[in-house]
């Protein structure tokens, strides 16, 4: 009888089990049925474990969201959210099949707050997590008919295997929404979709208003992103259904190339465009391309007729007319401000298509981006895309796209920008008096361009010989370095006064550096070029400016004069310069050491900084900081302070460099306002970046930073697409939560000092707090750091940083380190 109670009790142990797993859920599940029930707790995970679906709370909120996100990846990394709209105030809700067959989710009331609103015919409703983490509805009895899936319903996530539905005909498109915020996901202002008129082509929108676009398709990349041909690792993989659907749909789906790589792209709640590709060496996700990731991808930033040269170094971009257009307002565009576009010199003169004195004709550019707007039309054979454009009095460009066909812009040409590489070719139809010489001058053409050739080749090889016998001469000269200097310190157009600063010739520059030759080269950047030179056995460091670099000649003119007048042992020196035609030169004194960012972001390099010498580098910098704003002749502020123009001597000691963007106030003056304001993102204080204001204390933001990296060992951008958005929000994050010490770069962790370390943090948090009444003045921060045992306040919390750090931008150098000089500088123009 004891033996049958026994099995009995077993048999029913095991019956509750069997009922309770037909009605509680499993985390393990990658489906559920009517009778399934996925409560606040409980997921749902796909067969090979790459996505999970179940209940979260974003960051600093108690409010509970269903979503899916990546598997066993911190942190966790949330792909699509069902009741962004409607979420829960508790725990107590759940996820589960309706009684219509509907996919719901219900609050503890039961309540529903959010469902997939669909009318399944089928009693036998079950609902999947796929391996491509898509959440599908459909009936067990026929799984090939979906009756709902969430790819078609995304947030601000597009996965590999999703398709976007584009009609042309009717004018829809299925876009991505962004959250709202870092922490919530409710929808936000911006939107990224595929534009269906005219072009197919990729758009974010910020309402009404375009903020970027990609370029027309042309059934292998989209136009206005040459990096998808000239990079041969390029992860896009895009791809358009062909033919269309009977009701007119195309589909943009995205594969990638390699079927194990884990790709997301998504739109950041600030408007940026982001590709991440999973890391799985480093665990974390990798950076593929940001857009718009540099000025001139901005939609229309040069205005309408005008062209935004993208030098891929990242500056702020070069507006410049087309040829036949001039600017709206002279004014406006010589102070940088060049929302007025341009427009036509000469109107056209519509129906005579002949190259003529009175006709209309075409001007050929290549390497563009193709402008808004475009149309494309049908050919019949005997047509071609320049007839229809000529035939049209509204038109004002043409272009056989390949891939795309004839496409003709009948409206302003709006948001064109020019290539260095890979881009489309236009046609720009202009006055026939624009279009230069005529046929009947070609002859004199070539007989002018003869004699001029010839002329020029006998100036070369008279210049050739009078050089060798002027280097020669300088060669017996050397033991002396005042025969380097030119007499001559006249611009040609200008004048500087440089009474205390030696004008060097560019023979004798050329003659200390080799020839400028390559074992000598230090560095190069957008600057040129850097190289070592000698002169009588004194080291120095030459900055040899290229033709196009962004450091002007203003900028080169603001440094000579500034510098010359400033002396102090945390300044760099500079020795002289050199200006002979076209050529601009600096020359400074040697830095063996090179600059900060060389070793406080070298993971072999950085444990060379123990604690002592990171604090002496502060203090340097203070001292630097304070001589420039309060004790020099000049009152200077700097506004372009980074660790990359921090430069380093034999004993380590810091020097601030590159003055090239530093303006003078008067004694009186507290602060400026520009137009053009200049600098790198993630340095720059709230109000400079946004209104052109800068003063002392957006100088003593940069210096906040630069406290901050040399403490952690971290960049500032370095958390870019993370949750903090900055080092800024980082720092933050751990200050309130009583973590401050995690911030600490390991490798000096362990110091003796670190009260030192974690006050340092505290002063680089008052010095980054958003307005400018709160943060300190240099002087201040100077005696922060030099009285240990004085109470601080409590900084504020950050709001700013995440706008600032989404732009910031680092030139790479090609691996080569640069000696003395770094201008790594952003400018943008923010018109007012």
């Amino acid at each position: 009888m004891a033996e049958f109670k026994r099995n009995l009790t077993l048999v029913t142990t095991l019956l509750i089990l069997i009922q309770l797993c037909s009605i509680v859920s499993c985390s393990t599940s990658n489906s559920i049925t009517r009778n399934q029930t996925i409560r606040d707790g409980d997921t749902l995970i796909n067969e090979q474990e790459i996505f999970e679906l179940g209940f979260f709370s974003p960051k600093d909120s108690t409010l509970r969201y269903v979503g899916i996100w990546y598997k066993n990846i911190e942190p966790r990394t949330i792909v699509w959210v069902a009741n962004r709209e409607t979420p829960l105030l508790d725990n107590n809700g759940a996820l589960k099949i309706a009684d219509d067959g509907n996919l719901v989710v219900v609050n503890g009331q039961n309540v529903i707050v959010w469902s997939t609103n669909v009318r399944p015919k089928s009693n036998n409703i079950v609902a999947a997590l796929l391996e491509t983490g898509d959440l599908v509805l459909f009936s067990d009895s026929d799984r090939s008919n979906l009756y709902w899936e969430s790819f078609n319903h995304p947030t601000d996530t597009f996965l590999p295997g999703m398709k976007v539905r584009v009609n042309p005909l009717i004018g829809e498109n299925r876009a991505l929404v962004p959250w709202k915020s870092y922490n919530d996901p409710s929808p936000g202002r911006y939107a990224l979709g595929v534009d269906p008129i005219g072009a197919l082509e990729i758009v974010v929108w910020e309402g009404q208003t375009s903020k970027w676009r990609s370029g027309p398709w042309n059934s292998a990349i989209f136009t206005g992103v040459p990096d998808m041909f000239r990079v041969t690792n390029y992860i896009h993989g895009f791809k358009l259904s062909s033919p269309p659907d009977r009701d007119g749909s195309v589909y943009f789906t995205y594969v990638p190339s390699n079927s194990s790589d884990l790709l997301r792209f998504w739109i950041r709640f600030d408007g940026l465009v982001e590709q991440f590709r999973w890391n799985t060496d480093g665990k974390n996700w990798t950076l593929v391309q940001m857009k718009p990731g540099t000025q001139c991808e901005r939609y229309n930033r040069c205005g309408n007729y005008s062209l935004c040269d993208d030098s891929k170094d990242f500056d702020s971009g070069k507006c410049s007319c087309i040829d036949g257009f001039d600017p709206v307002d002279q004014n406006q565009w010589g102070n940088g401000n060049f929302s007025g576009g341009c427009k036509r010199r000469v109107s056209l003169n519509c129906g005579k298509s002949n190259v003529t004195d009175k006709g209309d004709g075409f001007k050929v550019l290549k390497g563009m981006k193709l402008p808004d707007f475009g149309s494309v039309v049908s050919l019949n054979n005997s047509e071609t895309c320049r007839d229809v454009c000529v035939r049209d009095c509204l038109c004002n460009a043409y272009e056989h796209v390949r891939g795309i066909g004839c496409m003709i812009w009948t409206g302003d040409l709006i948001d064109m920008e020019h290539f260095e590489q890979g881009g489309n070719y236009i046609n720009i139809r202009l006055a026939g008096s624009e279009l230069g010489v005529k046929e009947k001058s070609k002859l004199w053409i070539i007989l002018v361009s003869v004699i001029g050739a010839f002329l020029l080749g006998l100036c070369i090889w008279m210049l050739w010989k009078f050089k060798k016998r002027l280097k020669a001469f300088l060669w017996m000269k050397k033991d002396l370095p005042v025969s380097h200097i030119n007499e001559n310190r006249v611009l040609v157009g200008d004048q500087i006064d440089t009474p205390d600063l030696p004008i060097f010739s560019f023979n004798s520059v050329a003659s200390a550096t080799g020839d400028f030759a390559e074992e000598n080269k230090l560095g190069q950047g957008g600057f040129g070029t850097v190289y070592k030179g000698n002169f009588s056995g004194r080291e120095i460091a030459v900055k040899r400016l290229s033709g196009k670099s962004k450091q002007g000649l203003e900028e080169f003119k603001n440094e000579i004069l500034l510098i010359a007048k400033l002396q102090h042992r945390n300044l760099v020196r500079l020795l002289g310069c050199c200006i002979e035609d076209n050529e601009k030169m600096l020359l400074y004194e040697y830095m063996p050491n090179k600059s900060l960012d060389r070793f406080l972001f070298d993971e072999n390099r950085r444990g060379s900084l123990d604690w002592r010498k990171r604090w002496e580098i502060i203090g340097g910098i203070t001292r630097g900081l304070l001589y420039l704003h309060r004790d020099s002749r000049l009152k200077i502020i700097h506004r372009d302070l980074k660790a990359s123009n921090i430069l380093l001597d034999t004993e380590m000691n810091p020097k601030i460099s590159d003055f090239g963007m530093a303006r003078i106030f008067n004694y009186r003056q507290d602060h400026a306002n520009t137009i053009r304001v200049v600098g790198t993102y993630g340095y720059m204080a709230p109000e400079y970046a946004m209104e052109g204001i800068f003063s002392e204390k957006s100088d003593v933001y940069s210096f906040g930073v630069l406290i901050l990296e040399i403490v952690s060992g971290s960049k500032n951008f370095s958390f870019r697409g993370s949750e903090h958005g900055s080092l800024i929000g980082y720092a933050w994050h751990l200050w309130s939560q009583g973590k401050t010490r995690e911030l600490i770069d390991p490798t000096v962790k362990d110091t003796e000092d670190i009260n030192e370390a974690m006050r340092c943090i505290h002063v680089g948090m008052l010095c980054t707090q958003d307005s400018v009444i709160h943060r300190p003045n240099i002087g201040s921060v100077l005696l922060m750091l030099e009285s240990p045992t004085s109470p601080l306040p409590r900084p504020r919390q950050p709001t700013f940083h995440s706008f600032l750090n989404s732009g910031e931008i680092e030139l790479n150098l090609d691996g080569q380190d640069v000696a003395s000089v770094n201008d790594i500088t952003l400018t943008t123009i923010i018109g007012r």
